[in-house]
This record gives C-alpha cells, sequence and structure tokens, in this order.
C-alpha cells in the first residue's frame, strides 16, 4: 500500500511539474505576442500553483509595465530581486518603472563597509550560499585529513591555514544563506499600493498626519497592530498606514 501511495504522489508530481512548464511556455509565448493582458493571467495562474521563480515574477513585471500598470511592476520585479538579487536585468527593469513613481526619496547614506557587505551577501541567492557553505565545509574536512596524515611540517602548515580560512568561509557563507532566508520568510519590506496614503503619527484615522506618500514607494515594515503597520521610508521618516494600502513583497 505504500508502495503505491508513493508512485500515485510521484504521478500527480511529474503531471504538477509538466502542467507548471506548459503554462509558463504558453505565458511566454503569449507575451512574445505583445498579448500581455493574456499573458498576465496566465502568469498568476503559475503563481497559485505556489511555482515561484525569478522568472515567472520578472516576466509578470514585464507585462504589467507593458500595459502601464507600474506599481504592479514594481510589486512583481522586487518579488523577482528577492529571488535574484544580482540580476542584472531585473535591477535595470526595475529602475526603470521606479522612475514612474512620484515619490522621490533619498536614501540615508550608510556606512561604507556596511553597504559593501549587504552587497556581498546579496551576490548570492539562499541556495547559492547554501552550496557554497556545503562545499565549502567538504573541503575543509579533505584538508583536515591531509594535515593529520601529512608527514612534513610544509604539508601540515599549508592545510592548517587552509582550513582556518575555509571553515571561517564555511560560517560567513551559512550565516549568509540565513539573512537571504530570513528576507524571503519575513517579508519585511512592501510596496505602497493606493495612488495616495497619508501616515499617522500613530496607529489611529485620528493620528497626526506626518506626511503623504504615493503608490510605488517601497517601504520597510517595522511594527503592525491590528489594520495599522508602522513604516519606514530610505529617508528614516516613520509613521503608520493602513495594512490594505500596501502589498508586501
Amino acid at each position: 500500500m505504500k508502495r503505491i501511495i508513493n508512485t500515485i504522489l510521484a504521478i500527480l508530481f511529474t503531471a504538477t511539474v509538466f502542467a507548471q512548464a506548459d503554462l509558463l511556455q504558453k505565458a511566454n509565448e503569449l507575451y512574445t505576442k505583445e498579448q500581455f493582458k493574456q499573458s498576465i493571467d496566465v502568469y498568476n495562474q503559475i503563481l497559485m500553483t505556489n511555482m515561484e521563480s525569478p522568472e515567472v515574477y520578472f516576466n509578470l513585471g514585464n507585462a504589467y509595465y507593458k500595459t502601464g500598470q507600474y506599481t504592479l511592476a514594481i510589486l512583481n520585479y522586487e518579488r523577482a530581486k528577492l529571488l535574484a538579487p544580482d540580476d542584472e536585468d531585473i535591477n535595470f527593469n526595475l529602475q526603470v518603472a521606479n522612475q514612474k513613481v512620484v515619490d522621490s526619496i533619498q536614501e540615508l547614506p550608510g556606512i561604507f563597509v556596511v553597504r559593501w557587505w549587504n552587497s556581498l551577501v546579496n551576490s548570492q541567492t539562499t541556495d547559492g550560499w547554501a552550496i557554497l557553505s556545503i562545499l565549502s565545509f567538504v573541503i575543509f574536512l579533505t584538508m583536515l585529513g591531509f594535515y593529520f596524515f601529512a608527514k612534513t611540517s610544509e604539508v601540515k602548515r599549508i592545510t592548517f591555514w587552509s582550513g582556518c580560512f575555509l571553515i571561517v568561509f564555511t560560517i560567513f557563507s551559512w550565516s549568509s544563506a540565513a539573512k537571504q532566508k530570513s528576507r524571503l520568510v519575513n517579508h519585511s519590506e512592501a510596496i505602497v499600493m493606493q495612488p495616495t496614503v497619508t501616515v499617522k503619527s500613530s496607529p489611529t484615522e485620528t493620528g497626526t498626519n506626518l506626511f503623504v506618500v504615493h503608490e510605488g514607494l517601497k517601504v520597510k515594515i517595522t511594527d503592525k497592530l491590528g489594520d495599522w503597520v508602522e513604516i519606514k521610508l530610505a529617508d528614516g521618516n516613520k509613521g503608520w498606514l493602513l495594512l490594505e494600502s500596501i502589498e508586501r513583497i
């Protein structure tokens, strides 16, 4: 009985994969034929099957951009960037789409070392860092074996320092993978989806009006209380707005 169940699950999984591949091919063909609205429907069907990939979000963003739905384009470019942070095409199209945003927020200049570190971490995906971590640890174990069985001091010295470097790199790559995974799971960033939103000083309608933001703007969620979320802009300004006015990346 267990074998039969496993066989059925395998068949269902294979059928799902082929169905998703057919949908992706159909969506890409519709996009190529400039039938953008139809391709949007099919790309969203793919996402409803839990098939998330940078390609699907990127193509969906392109289709939204072609139909003039710039806020939805930005949202999907950001989701594609979340899965492939160092992809040049995604970053370029996102930059172009952001030119359609009304708000021009000047990002606070960060410390160079912090910016460099974040750039390094974002150079690989979660899976990429995890694979590098595993490979590095396997090579470290190999170096450890050479160290114990080496007959000369020169070989011991080389393998010792190589092992030190590899274990440090293993820890770094593993922590980078964990950080990238945290970004995917926590969804702490969002896009403003409504044309105009007034940001309040407190999570109530009677709160003092602080400033106004417009659709397409990227914000960071720092707190949540009921139907309200506290957001932080790139320039450091903070305030509260209704959860329904944004969509998490």
